[in-house]
């Protein structure tokens, strides 16, 4: 069992990692190079630096990381759960830890297709765990394609009638989504009376009682979600002055959290929580 993981390799988990590791806190940062970071093609305002890109920032925190000996597993963070210990389920293992940092952004993939947004809690969701009790003995539909709408899938298996794969048109990146019913067609809309009802395709339409979005990968809120952790009505994770989120042990920072979105801020939240985690941790 890890003492601290931390979710995301940014400015915000890199700089967490770092004092986390130099007071000798046995930390793992896991992470996919996917982060909002290196969609900056110049970084000017940031102190020390007269310019660098931000895939060049990113690679210089990993390398900075390596260097002092923090271990770092390039995996797909797909959910999280608590058993002994908070559990971070990817798609190749399950870790377990006493603390945990998230910090691997606050991106919600919502699909291009019309009616979704309207239909936001009226049949739409982005949390099996959360929602998936009241689809019990009915038909759903997973929107994704990849290895986190497999795990989602694979919950709601469990609770509802059937569940059928949507992929919108594009092909499946996960071989055991062809466990499911597949539909690969191209969505027009979702609709319903009130309430969800059907999704509609070019030549057919589909009856289903819920639609679960798992688009991508899971983002901090999207994973907040399915431990009980607050989020705010702007996807937003709340925490307090510390970093803390609402429940024990567990931090955000970084773009997940309210505020600027500017490395000096990330880089700070995540001193900050790791510093915190670090005095908790001791007091255990």
């Amino acid at each position: 069992m890890k003492q601290l993981i931390i979710i995301g390799a940014g400015p915000a988990g890199i700089s967490a990692a770092l004092y986390a590791k130099r007071a000798n806190i046995d930390v793992l940062v896991i992470y996919m190079d996917k982060s909002s970071l290196l969609m900056a093609k110049e970084i000017e305002n940031y102190y020390g630096i007269e310019s660098i890109s931000g895939k060049e920032l990113f690679e210089t925190g990993l390398r900075q990381a390596e260097r002092l000996g923090i271990e770092l597993v390039k995996d797909e963070v797909i959910s999280l759960g608590y058993s002994d210990a908070y559990e971070v389920i990817t798609k190749n293992n399950t870790y377990k830890t006493k603390a945990l940092i998230l910090a691997n952004g606050a991106y919600r993939n919502i699909p291009p297709v019309k009616g979704v947004k309207e239909y936001e809690g009226l049949g739409v969701s982005y949390c099996a765990v959360c929602d998936g009790f009241f689809y019990r003995q009915k038909v759903v539909a997973v929107l994704g394609n990849g290895a986190y709408a497999y795990h989602e899938a694979e919950y709601l298996k469990n609770l509802a009638k059937e569940v059928i794969i949507l992929t919108n048109g594009k092909e499946i990146s996960e071989e055991k989504l062809k466990e499911f019913k597949v539909i690969q067609d191209k969505i027009e809309t979702v609709g319903g009376d009130g309430k969800l009802e059907f999704v509609s395709f070019k030549d057919q339409r589909l009856a289903i009682d819920g639609l679960f979005v798992a688009l991508g990968t899971a983002g901090s809120a999207d994973l907040a979600r399915k431990i009980g952790i607050m989020v705010d009505e702007n996807n937003k994770i709340v925490t307090d002055e510390n970093m803390r989120t609402n429940v024990p042990l567990i931090y955000a920072v970084g773009d997940t959290t309210k505020g600027l979105l500017q490395v000096a801020k990330a880089v700070y939240e995540g001193a900050l929580a790791a510093t915190d985690v670090i005095n908790r941790l001791r007091e255990h």
